[in-house]
């Protein structure tokens, strides 16, 4: 089974260059199945229903999310009512809207998908991932379970890539927005990458116009963000997977203009 990763989707922007790119490369890889973090889609972040709505029409499976799965509370109901949209496991109330994982039935088999958020550096308290998968993963019964870590440092990322390595199918790295050249597959036959990347605007800071971070940095001050607009790229990783094992068989990255 050929499943594609996409990097954070960032504003407008970033959905359209997404219904624009995704359908002409899903029939060109023979893509079976497609995961996209959306936590960005909505023009000044968060997500909508819109934005959610608009990713799903453009050939994604599942929506993953992050720090600003909440941002937006036009989003709450959609989360409770989706089960396609997943917002991070940890998070530590059960009152929180949404589930942290889904498993889509696709007839001769299904998949699992998981997301996850860090805890180094993000502005939100969430529990220990660690603790949290390996209870869900005692729910799971798919072959194929695919992982979002939605994180802020590399190394927590590694980290739990070799801790679920031979556990899940794989596991790609989001929220950084800068696509790493670290894609492999780890001993256990979990394939791996630490950042796919975004989808948005190519000369920006993140996705956000240049000015304004460049100023940040320079005067300390609080700016209002605003994303960038002009050429745009779609970050991704394609993990080939066997589906009698679960493991792994390739994995490629593409950064498409």
């Amino acid at each position: 089974m050929r499943i594609l990763c996409i990097g954070d989707v960032v504003g407008t922007i970033g959905c359209d260059f997404l219904r624009k790119t995704l359908p002409k490369f899903k029939k060109l890889k023979g893509i079976d199945f497609v995961i996209c973090n959306g936590e960005n889609s909505a023009d000044g972040n968060g997500i909508l229903p819109v934005s959610a709505e608009h990713i799903f029409k453009s050939g994604v499976d599942v929506i993953t999310l992050g720090n600003h799965s909440f941002q937006r509370k036009e989003i709450y109901s959609l989360l409770d009512d989706e089960e396609c949209i997943v917002r991070p496991l940890n998070f530590p109330s059960p009152s929180t809207p949404g589930r942290g994982y889904c498993t889509v039935d696709l007839g001769r088999t299904s998949v699992a998908v998981i997301n996850l958020i860090g805890q180094e550096f993000i502005d939100i308290r969430v529990d220990n991932p660690y603790y949290a998968i390996d209870e869900v993963l005692k729910k799971i019964d798919s072959k194929i379970i695919i992982v979002d870590m939605h994180a802020e440092t590399t190394s927590e990322k590694k980290a739990m890539g070799y801790y679920l390595d031979g556990r899940v199918s794989a596991l790609f790295g989001t929220h950084t927005h800068v696509q790493t050249a670290d894609e492999c597959i780890l001993k256990g036959g979990t394939g791996y990458i630490t950042d796919v990347g975004m989808t948005g605007p190519v000369e920006s800071v993140l996705g956000v116009k240049k000015e304004i971070i460049i100023n940040r940095f320079k005067t300390k001050l609080p700016e209002r963000f605003e994303y960038a607009d002009g050429e745009c790229m779609l970050n991704c990783v394609l993990f080939d997977i066997d589906e009698k094992t679960g493991k792994t068989k390739s994995v490629e990255r593409y950064d498409l203009r």
